[in-house]
């Protein structure tokens, strides 16, 4: 297995990491996300839509087509509907008007109509991309990460229903890479993983993993080789729509926090990560401060801690602070960290060798 693909869909940039185990070569690349680029190919549109496809990421595609339902008919999917909510009630309360997938396609054949395509997998893109880098489109294994909080059952907020999840795999075995599944294995209610895995089949692949991006970026963060050797170490991804912050003892995961990081400042921040190495954060209150949760399940101490890493798009939220942070950068390159994470994930769920990042 040496040719792996791994691939960081975020909510600003999709970060993209080729790596060939037997030589060591990597090639990299930093592009708009595709929610962004979906929604700048929709801004460009007139008159109305239909829209299929699959669930992704919302954000900025919710956005305007919220925005254009109001001003032109908007049809989609019920296979796309689910990128703006789970609800199809909900998403027919905006004025969107929702048809089965076959019927969507139907509608797309007429000239009335434009016609948009929803899912966080462009494979005709990504492969010039890949192609860009001088190597042929043909992978050993492909790995993926996004954000995923999961179908929430009635009455149980999609915050809960994400803690709760990460709760019960991780008090089993607390290693980020807990959190690395093969496209067979994906549970039956995390639907954008799942849309990820069957948009992926598409991809020329021998195996397909996906993984929750939160995970994989604690995960590459730590691979940074100045904390590597480290028992305590303090990681922080300060992404463009979020920010994930965790203890880890001799990698084991001791706790984490997630917030929106539009929502968070400089000194709440450094709050966050006393209080998390101290084991004092819960997740209750963190929900109604309006972060997305954490998780703790040991303390080893903010004096005790080795190391402290920031990585993440954002980082600068962090540029003032007097805490003795160190500028993450796996595999040398700060935007990279999710794809190192995944990367590591499935070398360990592989049992190859280490690799030098």
């Amino acid at each position: 297995m040496s040719k792996i693909l791994t691939i960081d869909i975020g909510a600003g940039t999709m970060d993209i990491l080729y790596y060939d185990t037997e030589s060591g070569l990597h090639y990299k690349s930093v592009v708009k996300s595709p929610v962004a680029s979906i929604a700048a190919e929709i801004e460009q549109t007139e008159g109305k839509l239909v829209v299929v496809g699959c669930e992704m990421g919302g954000g900025a595609v919710s956005g305007i087509l919220k925005e254009r339902a109001g001003e032109a008919g908007v049809v989609m999917s019920e296979s796309a509907a689910a990128t703006i909510h789970h609800s199809l009630e909900r998403v027919h309360s905006l004025g969107i008007h929702i048809v089965p997938d076959s019927e969507a396609e139907e509608m797309s054949r007429d000239s009335d109509y434009t016609r948009v395509v929803v899912g966080d997998i462009e494979p005709d893109r990504i492969q010039r991309i890949v192609e860009g880098f001088g190597i042929p489109f043909n992978f050993d294994i492909v790995g993926i990460c996004a954000q995923d909080h999961g179908v929430a059952p009635a009455g149980v907020s999609h915050l809960d229903y994400r803690h709760n999840n990460f709760k019960a795999l991780l008090d089993k075995n607390p290693y980020p890479h807990t959190l690395l599944y093969k496209d067979s294995e994906v549970p039956e209610n995390m639907n954008r993983l799942r849309s990820i895995t069957g948009s992926a089949a598409m991809l020329p692949a021998g195996e397909i993993y996906v993984m929750d991006s939160g995970m994989a970026a604690i995960l590459g963060a730590s691979m940074d080789p100045r904390v590597q050797q480290k028992s305590n170490v303090l990681v922080m991804d300060i992404a463009t729509s979020h920010t994930v912050g965790a203890a880890l003892q001799d990698g084991e995961l001791a706790g984490f926090f997630e917030y929106h990081t539009h929502d968070i400042t400089r000194e709440r921040l450094e709050e966050l990560l006393h209080g998390l190495a101290d084991g004092k954060l819960e997740h209750k209150q963190i929900l109604s401060e309006g972060g997305h949760g954490a998780y703790v399940r040991k303390a080893f101490g903010f004096d005790n801690a080795g190391a402290i890493v920031a990585t993440g798009p954002k980082r600068k939220l962090i540029a003032k602070t007097r805490l003795p942070i160190l500028p993450g950068a796996p595999l040398g390159d700060n935007m990279m960290t999710g794809t190192v994470g995944l990367l590591e994930a499935i070398r360990r769920r592989k049992g190859m060798q280490a690799i030098a990042y």
